[in-house]
């Protein structure tokens, strides 16, 4: 049946709609841009969201998207002579891929998916200067060194009941890795469980970052001894994809590290989001680096690649700091837990001078 008046109530909303369209070059001038994208960039990004629809968004035929379903460092053959030390240790790269990873192209097409909201700049990564970086702490147990926390404490797995508990879901996952960190490498860990993805008894993923930020701060306050910083994540991908390697022997899920850079397109240009400030972001991403070349040469195939978001998330703090996404929805807890032991051999590495 027709409505009486219908007709006036569509000229209302095209005229509404017309207002709307010429008053937004002045809105955003106003300062409205950040009003406008709270919900999706209140400093961070709604992760769980991005993890299924934005990080596909680059790849345009058939054959890449296939080939980016599932992301991992392409093989890389790395040889023992002629290594390239990075200080006490060596990273074990032969001149020649470390000749590969200086072009730019070879660098970015081999380690890293780059959302398409944001550009992977030639300037923002020397190789020489990521490898060489020395990230290395004094082990102790006797106060914290790392700290692990999760902004999105709620993430399960295939199998998790999360009516049992945290430790069910990508909680239990961080437990694990702090076993072996401190059972293994003497390198002692906070593990920091609190939940900010749940409001009022309801999941709200959006603003979780906002939420965790000040609690990792009056950590990091009370805790100075502190020097790497790990938000562990659970990913979420296509439900008929699997993200599983084989490591010793064990089935485990495929880690990835995701570096915020702050920057978004705008007009085909790449800008700084100038109220996401990160002085550490060389590090970080050297930090990423260093870890996934040494994935790649330990354990190929573990590693999926670097993921460049446009953001920040929780990754300001300090230079030793890391966003880890541990396998995805469709991954057992089993494999997720499988996965930490390589993970913390990677971590141990890049942090401990002699590695035990």
């Amino acid at each position: 049946m027709e409505q009486k008046g219908g007709g006036g109530q569509h000229a209302l909303s095209l005229f509404g709609l017309f207002l709307f369209l010429v008053a937004m070059p002045f809105f955003l001038q106003m300062g409205g841009g950040r009003w406008l994208l709270a919900e999706v960039l209140p400093g961070q990004v709604p992760h769980g969201s991005l993890a299924i629809q934005s990080l596909r968004t680059e790849p345009k035929d058939d054959e890449k998207s296939a080939a980016a379903a599932v992301w991992g460092i392409e093989d890389v053959e790395f040889q023992q002579k002629n290594a390239i030390h990075r200080n006490a240790e060596s990273l074990k790269v032969t001149q020649e891929v470390l000749d590969k990873m200086k072009d730019f192209s070879y660098l970015k097409s081999n380690f890293y998916t780059v959302d398409a909201r944001t550009a992977l700049l030639e300037g923002d990564i020397n190789v020489d200067e990521a490898l060489s970086m020395d990230f290395s702490i004094e082990p102790t147990l006797e106060e914290p060194k790392v700290l692990i926390f999760h902004t999105h404490t709620n993430e399960a797995y295939a199998d998790s009941d999360m009516s049992k508990g945290l430790e069910e879901g990508i909680c239990g996952v961080g437990e694990e890795l702090k076993r072996i960190l401190e059972e293994d490498y003497g390198i002692g860990v906070l593990h920091h469980m609190g939940v900010y993805d749940v409001v009022d008894g309801v999941g709200q993923r959006e603003g979780a970052y906002e939420r965790s930020g000040p609690a990792v701060e009056e950590i990091l306050k009370q805790y100075p001894s502190i020097e790497v910083c790990i938000d562990m994540h659970r990913d979420g991908i296509a439900e008929d994809t699997k993200l599983i390697t084989e490591v010793d022997g064990k089935t485990c899920a495929k880690v990835m590290f995701v570096n915020g850079i702050c920057r978004l397109n705008k007009d085909g240009q790449a800008e700084p989001v100038t109220w996401l400030e990160n002085k550490y972001i060389k590090e970080n991403l050297a930090f990423s680096l260093q870890m996934n070349t040494l994935a790649g040469q330990n354990y190929p195939g573990f590693m999926r690649k670097i993921y460049l978001n446009p953001y920040r998330f929780i990754l300001h703090y300090m230079p030793r700091s890391a966003l880890i996404e541990v396998g995805a929805q469709t991954n057992t807890k089993q494999e997720a837990l499988n996965a930490m032991e390589p993970l913390a051999k990677v971590l141990a590495e890049v942090l401990l001078e002699d590695t035990p």
